[in-house]
């Protein structure tokens, strides 16, 4: 699966369309704690995600980029053969 980030610069924006594009629950907000739990334990998620275009975003909000590319490295050692990458 591929999530087209062009024009996401806003940590809200980010998650809105991650909720959307991943079928996150309705209880789902703005926060990278409900993320994680998420990508985890609450959606199936598909064996590769791929963030495309994602470097406006790490432009804007530089320190939510951190915690994504955590997140990320976190998931990838936690949840393997699933992936998130970034493209």
């Amino acid at each position: 699966m591929t999530v087209d980030l062009t024009n996401i610069t806003s940590k809200v924006a980010f998650h809105h369309l991650l909720k959307q594009e991943l079928h996150f629950p309705d209880w789902y907000g703005v926060s990278w704690d409900a993320f994680w739990d998420c990508i985890i334990a609450v959606v199936e998620m598909p064996i590769q995600v791929q963030l495309i275009h994602w470097q406006d975003f790490a432009r804007q909000c530089p320190r939510d980029m951190e915690i994504l590319n955590k997140i990320i490295q976190d998931y990838n050692e936690t949840m393997a053969p699933r992936r998130i990458i970034l493209a």
